[in-house]
Formats: structure tokens, C-alpha cells, sequence
């Protein structure tokens, strides 16, 4: 803004830095990149470390009581059952069975236990495969719709960047047209001082003029909302006082075309296509992802567990593990056609996703085919309201020379000042009417 008038390149530099849709695309676009790395990483083996403690009420007892009352007492018994009355060999049997129980002692009321998992996939019925392809499709439709949020970005600040320029025109326009009918009115004021007019001519002139002075107002009014429109999708203050560049310049430029092959150019850039279009790729690759839950699938794992106590040492109060490897094979075999159906319903869908798919298309056709029709309809009115500005002006010219000499009245100059302001501004409309609907074309074909 400190460096002068604002072109339509710098509206849309700030507009596209401050679109809030714009910038929630781009995250967006950041998401579905960060999914896609997600998904990559499922081909590759997965380590799960996992540890714990139990604490039970009572221990798992490998002996169960008579065995244990029965070695606790096995001198006593075996010296009734020997005849031994030796009380030194009694209690040196008893001792040892005792040492039996205790050796049999699972001693697991507090457990810890940790191991490490290793897993990798080896097939999983294309499961795998599937997600990643609804990944990297997922991904391109962010960017796609990114791309879309740009595009109707550029459009919303083209079409009210020529608004503005056309506003201004306007009021350039009822200002020219103010002072061509208050220079009426001070010429037929004298005439009514010298006696050649009546106070009637004098009121005439006198609405005319109050009417030029309101369509003065109405049209500055529209340009500080049509500014104010502007300056709130470029992100700056809607008070800031702006100047447009193509607002000083005496007319609108008209480009010329620059379209061609605007249905098949369509075809290949219209972001709505490619959306549609990545649809139908992410239905047929969710068909691939239903098949794969009825397919077998088979995972490598390995890994190392560790508890304690030491069930490989007589559980003995120290941790110790084991090494271990193995294959998993999960076959399914009946599931009442679960995944047939889920099969047929996600073709189903790639079926819907076609038809919208060519739907779209014959609508982009035909709105394409109405954007060149409204160009060319544009440019007709161009032409036409061209010729007629230089017929007002000569209509204009002439009833001046005429009301001067006395052969015309006031009211066949007001007509003529009339017609030379409607020619003007239908001038101005066809101008900014061409600009906007090069813009729609633009959108349409999907180059913005």
C-alpha cells in the first residue's frame, strides 16, 4: 500500500496470503502428507515392548496339601510304617521332605514380567498395498483441493477488484454528468434573467440536477462497500483508504481471448474432474481392502520374554527369559459372506463415484460452453454500446449547438444529456461485464 496504487497482481498476492480457507487447505495438504508417511511405514516391521507386575492373594502350588503334609512328615511316617524309632533319622526324613515342599514352591504372588515383540507382514491380502494407494490419493486430493481454494480465491478477488474499477468509473461518469447538467442550469438561470427561458425550464433543470446529485452519492456509496469488500478479502483494515492502478485509466482494457480448446482444457485442469476422478481411485482401491479381510494373511514375529520368577529355574526370585520365533497364519473360513457383501458395496460405490464422475463432466461442459457464450454476448454489447457513446456524443454536441442558437428547448438538451450518460455507463458495464466474464471462463477451464 506504500508504494502507490494497488494492481490486480498485488490484490491477489495479499488475498491468496490471506485467505483463511487458502491457509486451512495447505494444513490440510500437511495432514494428508503426514498420513501417507503413516501409512508407508506398515510394509515395515513393528517392536512392541510391553512389562507388568501381579501381585496375588495366594501363590500357585505346584503339591497339593496331602502331598505337602505327607513330606513334611515322611520320617514319622516311614519310622511307624519301618519300625525305626531313631528320633535323629526321623527328623533327618522329615527335613528333607520338608526341603521337597519347599523346592516345589512356585513363591508367585508378586510376578514381574517383560518382553520385546517384533512383528513383520508378510501378506496381508493386499491390505497393506490398498491403504497406502488411499494414502497417496488422499494426498493428491489435498493438494487438488488446495488447488481449488486458490482458484476460487483468485476469482471472488478478480471479479470485485473490477467492481471496484468499474465503481469508479461510475462516479467519474455521474460527475462529468452533474457538471454537464449544473453548467444547463446556470445557462438557463440567465435566460430566465434575460427573459428566454421560464421559471418551468428552470425547475426542470433544477430536479435534474438534484437527481444527478443523488446518483452521485448512490455510486460513492457503492464503491466505499465495494472497497471495503476488497480490502476485507486482501486482509488489510476495511477503513484503508485505497487507490486501484486500473482506476485512473480514462477506460477498462479489454484483453483479448486467449482460449482455446476450452472443454478438452477443462477436462484436464478443472480441480472438481480431479477430485471426482481420485474418488472413483479411492473407491476401487477400498474394494481391493474389503477383498483383503477375507484373504489370508501371514505375519513373522519374534521377540524375547523375561519374568520373574524364574519359571526355566525353579522359580527362583531372578529375572530370566526366552528367546522365541514363530509364524502366524490367519485363514478365514466362514463368516456368512461378510466380505462378499462388504466386497459388493464398496463396488457399489465405485459405481455411484463413476456417474457423479460423468455428471460433473457434462456440467463442466455445459457451464464452460455458457461462460464462452456470456464472453462473446459480452463483447457484442461492447461493440454496440461503443457506437453508441459516439452517437451521444454527437446527439449531445448537436442539441448544445442547437439550444445555444434557440431552435431546441431545455428538455431536448436534458434528453440528449441523458442518452450520453446511459451510453456511458452501458459502456462501462460492457467493459467490466467482459473482464468478469473472462475471469468466470478462466475459473471454468480450471486455469485461474
Amino acid at each position: 500500500m506504500a508504494g502507490g496504487p494497488l494492481s490486480l497482481q498485488t490484490c491477489r498476492d495479499m488475498a491468496l496470503g490471506y485467505n483463511k480457507t487458502l491457509a486451512s487447505k495447505r494444513v490440510q495438504r500437511e495432514m494428508a502428507a503426514q498420513m501417507r508417511k503413516s501409512a508407508r511405514t506398515k510394509y515395515l516391521p513393528s517392536l512392541d515392548v510391553m512389562g507388568g507386575a501381579i501381585f496375588s492373594s495366594r501363590e500357585i502350588s505346584i503339591l497339593n496339601n496331602t502331598q505337602k503334609s505327607t513330606l513334611k512328615n515322611i520320617g514319622t511316617s516311614l519310622g511307624g510304617l519301618l519300625g525305626i524309632s531313631d528320633p535323629k533319622l526321623q527328623g533327618t526324613l522329615n527335613h528333607l521332605g520338608q526341603d521337597v515342599v519347599d523346592g516345589f514352591r512356585t513363591n508367585n504372588r508378586a510376578m514381574y514380567m517383560a518382553s520385546a515383540m517384533v512383528t513383520q507382514p508378510i501378506y496381508m491380502g493386499g491390505a497393506i498395498t490398498a491403504a497406502n494407494n488411499i494414502a497417496d490419493i488422499n494426498e493428491k486430493m489435498a493438494a487438488v483441493n488446495e488447488e481449488l481454494a486458490r482458484q476460487n480465491t483468485l476469482q471472488n478477488i478478480d471479479q470485485t477488484y473490477w467492481t471496484v474499477v468499474s465503481l469508479r468509473h461510475k462516479l467519474n461518469l455521474a460527475n462529468s454528468f452533474l457538471q454537464l447538467v449544473q453548467k444547463l442550469d446556470d445557462d438557463v438561470q440567465k435566460m430566465i434573467t434575460a427573459g428566454v427561458a421560464t421559471k418551468a425550464d428552470g425547475l426542470k433543470v433544477s430536479v435534474k440536477v438534484n437527481e444527478a446529485e443523488m446518483a452521485v452519492t448512490q455510486v460513492e456509496d457503492g464503491l466505499s462497500l465495494a472497497k471495503m469488500l476488497l480490502c476485507q478479502t486482501c486482509g488489510m483494515p476495511v477503513e484503508s483508504d485505497i487507490t486501484l492502478a486500473d482506476e485512473a485509466a480514462s477506460a477498462i482494457a479489454i484483453e483479448e481471448d486467449s482460449v482455446n480448446g476450452a472443454d478438452t482444457v477443462a477436462y484436464w485442469y478443472r480441480p472438481e474432474l480431479e477430485l471426482l476422478s481420485n474418488t472413483v481411485d479411492i473407491s476401487r482401491q477400498a474394494t481391493k481392502l474389503a477383498r483383503a479381510s477375507y484373504l489370508p494373511q501371514v505375519l513373522l514375529s519374534g521377540g524375547y520374554l523375561m519374568t520373574n520368577p524364574n519359571v526355566y529355574d525353579g522359580f527362583t526370585r531372578k529375572f530370566a527369559g526366552v528367546w522365541n520365533v514363530g509364524v502366524v497364519v490367519r485363514i478365514p473360513v466362514w463368516h456368512w459372506m461378510d466380505g462378499t457383501y462388504k466386497v459388493r458395496a464398496a463396488k457399489a460405490a465405485t459405481t455411484i463415484a463413476e456417474l457423479e464422475l460423468a455428471e460433473t463432466q457434462e456440467k463442466v461442459d455445459l457451464q464452460v460452453s455458457q461462460c464462452s457464450f456470456k464472453l462473446k454476448e459480452a463483447r457484442k454489447k461492447y461493440a454496440m454500446a461503443t457506437k453508441n457513446v459516439d452517437k451521444a456524443e454527437e446527439n449531445l454536441r448537436c442539441a448544445n449547438v442547437g439550444f445555444k442558437e434557440g431552435v431546441l428547448q431545455t428538455t431536448d438538451v436534458m434528453e440528449a444529456q441523458t442518452a450520453w450518460m446511459q451510453a456511458q455507463s452501458q459502456k462501462i458495464d460492457s467493459e467490466v461485464e467482459i473482464k468478469i466474464a473472462q475471469v468466470n471462463l478462466k475459473k471454468a477451464i480450471g486455469q485461474m
